[in-house]
């Protein structure tokens, strides 16, 4: 069975190398699709991405990577493959003395295998980038924009520009006339910011293969909840700025193919559940006086609806033994709201992350908790949130593809893992790590 995936990965990038066209890659953090196939169901008016999806092809979900967050899922939308390849296993770096700052996986030299850019690069195609996750310092791009962010004070803008493309920040804010949007500013007005850069770049360089990240969408629905009005009226903004999107790329390029995704869905939630606390009762974690912890033998890794279960002595059969009962325990305890715990084969076989040796997942409704001094469980941070298994159809993502040689059609339910290598096969590119074959 995998020899003939394998043998019908290389003939679609046969066919795809025949045929090469520019594309620009749209991610709309947290859409979910159901907003734009039930729109008008929902009260949503949203004439762009409608229209993209009745000119061309849609999915009706994309099953997306454990854990349904934006950097694991972002990197395995350029690359193709699942966290335990691509090894960008959550969007915090494990940090479990609070050491970092609060530390993202901004650089790409954490990505351990080839990506689109890279791809495209190598094939003499000009590539740019405004804003994509894990984007640090990454190979084959032509211009690039990262996203990263510390402080969200003025020095985090110098961070950027020396971080950016060499003269590129400075190039792009005198053309456009006003600063570039600060990291951190995940609101829909960055947003705003970030598509008049992107226009510029594609009005000037046009490159053939282009990415852009848009936060608006899930900065609203965390804050409100999805299907709130705000979270209604982000969605029908980013719509409008998808359309600006558009007709620059149209417009530079006509033979363009847009594509655009977004990471995963959303789950509302009411409450916080703390699994660090049994693992602080029998001593696994030792906090100090500020509660912080400054010892542990296993640690939560968290992921908002799931945590991945991290040993300081991960071959120690008699600690994974005792995680393993402790974990037991309070799977049956109600006050915890366990779904399921998978241990390390499960994990491997759902491509989560290498380091894990076991994952927590919470049921709806719930998400982890960061207070590893407080209760059990309190009133939630946030009224909406992701993170749990992508075997849950809440957590499903989307996919909207239009452009030349793209018939319309519904191609079903989609493994996000397929979609770089489509993408490559639009470009007329290779991508030989991809663990799926394309759908478009």
């Amino acid at each position: 069975m995998l020899r003939s995936l394998v043998i019908a990965a290389a003939s679609f990038m046969a066919i795809g190398e025949a045929s090469a066209s520019p594309v620009l890659l749209v991610s709309l953090d947290g859409l979910r699709p159901d907003d734009v196939r039930q729109a008008k169901a929902r009260g949503l008016k949203l004439p762009v991405l409608s229209a993209l999806a009745a000119e061309g092809a849609s999915a009706k979900g994309v099953v997306g990577v454990l854990p349904t967050l934006t950097y694991p899922s972002h990197t395995t939308l350029i690359t193709g493959v699942s966290p335990a390849k691509h090894s960008v296993s959550n969007n915090l770096t494990f940090d479990p003395k609070a050491i970092n700052q609060t530390g993202w996986y901004w650089y790409a030299s954490d990505v351990r295998v080839p990506t689109l850019w890279a791809a495209a690069h190598a094939k003499g195609l000009a590539t740019a980038n405004v804003h994509w996750p894990v984007s640090v310092g990454a190979p084959g791009l032509d211009a690039n924009l990262p996203q990263i962010w510390r402080t969200g004070t003025p020095d985090d803008a110098k961070l950027l520009a020396a971080l950016a493309t060499p003269g590129l920040l400075p190039e792009l804010e005198q053309r456009v006339g006003v600063p570039y949007a600060q990291g951190i500013d995940e609101s829909v007005e960055g947003d705003a910011t970030r598509v008049r850069f992107a226009v510029a770049i594609l009005t000037v360089r046009k490159p053939a293969f282009t990415t852009i990240y848009l936060a608006g969408i899930d900065h609203e629905e965390h804050r409100s909840g999805p299907g709130s009005a705000a979270a209604n009226v982000a969605i029908e903004q980013t719509d409008a700025l998808v359309g600006q999107l558009v007709a620059a790329a149209r417009a530079a390029m006509p033979d363009v193919t847009i594509v655009v995704v977004s990471d995963h869905g959303f789950q509302s939630v009411a409450t916080d559940i703390n699994l660090f606390k049994p693992f602080v009762d029998v001593g696994l974690i030792t906090l100090g006086p500020d509660g912080k912890p400054t010892a542990w033998q296993a640690m939560p890794w968290l992921a908002g609806g799931t945590a991945a279960i991290r040993l300081a002595r991960p071959d120690d059969a008699a600690l994974v033994g005792k995680v393993r009962s402790v974990l037991a325990t309070i799977a049956t305890d109600p006050a915890y709201h366990i779904a399921s715990v998978l241990d390390r084969s499960a994990v491997a076989k759902a491509g989560g992350a290498s380091e894990a040796s076991f994952f927590v997942a919470l049921q709806p409704g719930f998400e982890t908790g960061r207070d590893p001094a407080g209760p059990i469980a309190k009133p939630a941070t946030y009224k909406g949130m992701h993170g749990y298994l992508p075997s849950d159809p809440a957590m499903r993502s989307t996919l909207i593809v239009a452009g030349p040689t793209i018939p319309h059609r519904d191609l079903g339910i989609v493994d996000m893992r397929a979609i770089a290598p489509s993408i490559a096969h639009v470009l007329g590119v290779s991508l030989p790590a991809a663990e799926a074959v394309p759908v478009f």
